[in-house]
């Protein structure tokens, strides 16, 4: 009788706690490690001294679903938020926020305004390689916690999501950038795919196996840049970072099944965002928005000045009233375009491109 007393006590406490199961069984679940940029970062330049330029913590950001700023640059919820909520994974914290050291769900090294390259936007974020320094602690962290065969298994079971590469191009037409000028186009984009490159491979040494990408977004169309490119008003085939972002995205595709074919184990997703939000800026209508080029917040022609929650000394900006019908957010898309693109990434779709999608993904 005491013994079942017992059974029924252990039961009780696991239903009233399911996550104490998983945290000593990492192996029932799957981890979700997130890299990047401002596509991704969930709050850790709320940690980071920067300029409010590349934070993110002021009203009117999160407003839509959490009711107040968390250091997302979004009205609401990013991609890994809404792929978190289909992996049945909890919301997956920034790696810099105080006392937070539990990794068995994963952890988000994500830096708004990160990319490949140190020199963009150095000393205000933390690049691609700086992530995987942070990785590389969490390993060890793991090993103490959960030994070494527990944490390998962790580690090499998990999924790392990448999107990295858009302020390589975005800062040097925003940004001196030396490196940049002093280059060809196919120079500078392939040092850029290259650095991508090294990252993820030492990510491989590590016993990362299963990799997903968001490539990067059409530049030239965004907001910011409608307005810095006269030309481009109206149309934005034409911009010449529109241009960099496509030869990036064909050199990064190249690139992934490469290393599928050189790296024993290593699978992918490649979702292509930039056709996603492309799609929205031209046909918003067809996917249920009103608006596709003007953003929801900002100033100026486009709301394309980026002072949202008046950030950059200029306290003066616009707010829509209805942020659901708009594509774009400030700079960056809102909410309801990231459901909708992290729905068709998370299910099999023709425009996801590589061997799965984030579904098969989190299940090999």
């Amino acid at each position: 009788m005491a013994a079942l007393l017992h059974i029924l006590v252990l039961f009780a406490g696991l239903l009233l706690n399911p996550s104490s199961c998983h945290d000593h069984n990492s192996h029932q679940h799957k981890a979700l490690f997130i890299f990047g940029d401002s596509l991704f970062d969930a709050g850790n330049n709320n940690y980071i001294n920067t300029s409010d330029r590349f934070q993110y913590n002021f009203r009117p950001y999160g407003e839509t679903f959490f009711g107040y700023p968390t250091g997302r640059p979004s009205d609401g919820r990013l991609i890994p938020d809404f792929i978190a909520e289909y992996a049945k994974l909890p919301f997956i914290p920034p790696y810099l926020q105080p006392g937070f050291n539990n990794y068995t769900y994963g952890v988000n090294f994500a830096s708004a305004g990160a990319g490949a390259l140190p020199e963009s936007f150095q000393g205000f974020v933390r690049d691609f390689k700086t992530q995987l320094s942070y990785l590389k602690n969490v390993k060890k962290q793991l090993r103490q916690k959960l030994g070494d065969g527990e944490a390998h298994e962790l580690i090499s079971r998990a999924v790392y999501l990448i999107s990295i590469g858009t302020n390589d191009y975005y800062s040097p037409f925003t940004a001196n950038s030396s490196l940049f000028q002093s280059h060809s186009h196919e120079e500078y984009v392939g040092m850029v795919v290259g650095n991508i490159t090294n990252v993820i491979k030492e990510m491989y040494e590590i016993g990362g196996r299963k990799f997903a990408f968001a490539n990067v977004m059409p530049l030239g169309c965004l907001p910011g840049f409608r307005i810095l490119d006269p030309e481009s008003i109206g149309s934005c085939q034409k911009a010449e970072v529109t241009g960099l972002a496509n030869l990036h995205n064909k050199k990064v595709a190249t690139v992934l099944l490469k290393l599928k074919s050189q790296l024993q184990g290593f699978e992918y997703s490649n979702a292509d965002f930039n056709t996603y939000l492309t799609n929205r800026m031209n046909h918003p209508s067809k996917y249920g928005f009103k608006e596709g080029k003007i953003a929801c917040c900002g100033s100026g022609p486009y709301r394309g000045i980026q002072n949202c929650a008046g950030r950059g000394g200029v306290k003066e900006y616009e707010l829509c009233a209805n942020v659901t019908e708009y594509v774009f957010f400030d700079n960056h898309p809102t909410e309801r375009v990231y459901q909708q693109v992290s729905k068709l990434w998370w299910s099999k779709t023709p425009t996801v491109k590589g061997p799965h999608n984030l579904k098969a993904l989190f299940e090999a």
